[in-house]
Formats: structure tokens, sequence, C-alpha cells
């Protein structure tokens, strides 16, 4: 399956952005979905995940409360909703698909992910 990360861009701090992962080529429903960060010198880390129907999600303690995770399989689509975007939000975002939705109460670790999409940068300026 191939997928296309989209809508990051620049925004100020407090403001909103919403991420599209379209995913082509595969069965999209078969897959649980993650999605990534990684900022300028650090290391990636997971930041949401759903499982293949929508039913559950998990997020990095980080951005509970401020970023929503959905999918709609008819359009083969993972969104990530960012509200309250802080400075420190500022990163590349990866989605990733996978067969694993959870691994001890949390968002499996990158490398279980089989495909990847190239990324969007967000940018929250303060």
């Amino acid at each position: 399956v191939q997928l296309q990360a989209s809508g990051g861009g620049l925004v100020q701090a407090g403001g909103s952005l919403r991420l599209s992962c379209a995913a082509s080529g595969g069965a999209f429903s078969t897959y649980n979905i993650a999605w990534f960060r990684q900022a300028p010198g650090k290391e990636r880390e997971a930041v949401s995940a759903i499982n293949k129907n929508g039913g559950s999600t998990l997020y990095t303690d980080s951005v509970k409360g401020r970023f929503t995770i959905s999918r709609d399989n008819t359009k083969n689509t993972v969104y990530l909703q960012m509200n309250n975007l802080k400075p420190e939000d500022t990163a590349v975002y990866y989605c990733a698909a996978g067969s694993l939705f959870m691994v001890l109460g949390g968002i499996p670790d990158a490398t279980t992910y089989q495909y990847w999409g190239q990324g969007t940068l967000v940018t929250v300026s303060s």
C-alpha cells in the first residue's frame, strides 16, 4: 500500500491544522494506521494510532485533548485533527500502516510498521 501525507503548513500557536493520509494500492481497511513525528535533531516519536475499523484510538500524552485521529475507510484516508498547536508540535509528520494497533498499552514502535508516507511539515510559530 502507498501512503501520501498532506495538510502540513505554517500556523501560529493556538491554531489548527488537519493532516490527511491517503492510501492507495492495497486493502486499506486491513491496516492499523499511526502518525509519527520527527522534530529537528530529535528521534521519531509516535503521536497517535487508530485501529482498522476506527473504533479504537491511542494518543501520546503530550497531544491528548488537542489531537484527534479518525479514518474514513470508504475514502482510504486517515485524518489527524490538530488543535491548540504549540511550538513544540513543530515536526515532520509521517503516517504509517501496520498489522499491530497496540503493544503493552501503547502505540507500537516505528519498526513494526510496514508502510510509510513521505511526511508533511508542520511549523508552529510562537
